[in-house]
């Protein structure tokens, strides 16, 4: 059962289909384009989304919102250094901040960010900076059906093999839970291997733990060496190995806005906060209120308890379950804050040209209300000029991501009923084509239409 009390509802919208193929329409079949009076289940980001506690808002009255050196950023400090081991504390509005801060002072051009899986948002930012990205992840996570541990590690003989290579590398970045691969974790020694190697090498290593405690749950779960820690055990040896860390709070933080750039380099953590102060705010607040630092202090208390991070696990792998059973597989084993559909085999009838993932994702709010991700081709795959399909993504996939402490079971029914109605005559979904695509960050802001396959 869920380890707490619901004390605050809020109603969400029920609506016809008709209703909402009017309104996807007028959205460009984009459901980032749609309004929150449009969506009855709303799967599309476990980001900001979560519902805060009772201690949560409780901190956030005592928000202390003096411009530099408040209270708040002392307790907000407190903790993060407890948790991360790491001197130089910088808040920041929401992780992508500190993905551009963090690559703006380390990253030269044509530099190499290694890494297991980048988001589309950091590797924006990689860009941005002038960098390259390079995934590396291992070669369990291209089989989507086995329930291998720990899919989510990079490749270390590849990792090796460009750190010993005569491109320039820049940094390793390890995304945990590793989010554009299907949410599966990282191990604990396959941190402690890249470690050694970045070590070795002098190459600075950097986590993206948006989702750190998510992924130090599974570890205690998987990896037989921490059967007997707690998460927050594993969470502080995982900070541990790295040089530092890029953190969206709005994650493994369960508040609303907020982030972390986290160092131990005192010159590189110098060269940051200049940038910080220029374009976030004063480096005791980054761009964030007084309440929201001291919930996010408490966040970050909370969000390693063992008995909240069981019910979010053990409800992720429910909902996969139950798609399965209504003949939806999924990227197994589930991870924790999302459950990654294999639309490519749901929907063999439409070509990846098509965009199979965003056709699946586009009947889901379709027929139920429910909005939620792709992760194929729309996002991954190399588009023309035009808008045609150049290069598919490996997989077709749709993330439906779990806002944290927001649904119930029976909210999850709901989304697997919907699926079993998709799956009694998937022939019937399109496909859908560009109309508009811009160059970078696609999804975000493209425009599509159907077409039949």
């Amino acid at each position: 059962m869920e380890p707490y009390r619901i004390k605050v509802v809020e109603p969400i919208p029920i609506t016809t289909r008709d209703y909402r193929e009017r309104r996807y329409a007028e959205a460009g079949y984009n459901q980032f384009n749609l309004t929150a009076e449009d969506v009855t289940i709303d799967l599309l980001s476990d980001s900001g989304t979560g519902a805060l506690s009772a201690e949560q808002q409780a901190a956030g009255m005592r928000g202390d919102e003096t411009y530099a050196g408040a209270r708040s950023w002392f307790r907000f400090r407190e903790v993060a250094e407890e948790l991360t081991g790491y001197e130089h504390i910088f808040p920041v509005h929401q992780g992508r901040a500190a993905e551009r801060i963090l690559f703006g002072a380390l990253l030269k051009p044509g530099q190499l960010s290694v890494g297991n899986t980048h988001f589309d948002t950091t590797r924006a930012n990689v860009e941005l900076a002038g960098g390259v990205v390079r995934d590396l992840p291992c070669a369990a996570a291209a089989d989507l059906d086995s329930d291998a541990d720990f899919k989510g590690d990079i490749d270390l003989v590849a990792l090796e093999a460009v750190l010993d290579g005569p491109e320039d590398v820049g940094l390793v970045l390890m995304t945990i839970t590793n989010n554009g691969g299907g949410g599966q974790p990282v191990s604990m020694a396959n941190l402690e291997a890249v470690k050694k190697l970045c070590r070795k090498r002098g190459v600075p290593f950097f986590l993206d733990a948006a989702r750190f405690a998510e992924n130090a749950w599974l570890v205690t779960q998987r990896e037989e060496k921490y059967r007997g820690h707690s998460p927050r055990e594993v969470a502080k040896l995982a900070f541990g190995m790295a040089d530092g860390c890029v953190v969206s709070l709005k994650k493994d933080g369960i508040v609303h806005i907020g982030g972390m750039l986290a160092l131990r380099d005192t010159e590189l953590a110098k060269r940051c906060e200049l940038l910080l102060i220029a374009t976030e705010g004063f480096r005791t607040y980054g761009g964030l209120s007084g309440r929201d630092l001291d919930m996010c202090a408490q966040g970050l208390i909370e969000v390693t308890d063992p008995l909240y991070l069981r019910e979010r696990a053990e409800s992720t792998a429910y909902l996969a379950e139950c798609a399965r059973q209504a003949g939806v597989d999924s990227v197994r084993p589930a991870g924790v804050h999302a459950v990654y559909l294999n639309a490519g085999r749901l929907l063999p009838h439409i070509p990846s040209s098509r965009f199979t993932g965003h056709a699946l994702a586009s009947e889901l709010y379709l027929a139920g209300g429910i909005r939620c991700a792709e992760l194929g081709s729309l996002y991954l795959g190399e588009i023309d000029e035009s808008g045609e399909l150049l290069t598919p993504a490996p997989f077709e996939l749709v993330r439906l991501a779990i806002p944290r402490r927001v649904y119930t079971r029976s909210h999850l029914e709901y989304v697997a009923e919907t699926l079993a109605g998709i799956a009694k005559n998937p022939e019937r979904v399109p496909g859908y084509r560009l109309t508009e695509a811009p160059a970078m960050l696609r999804p975000f802001r493209c425009r599509l239409e159907q077409v039949q396959p």
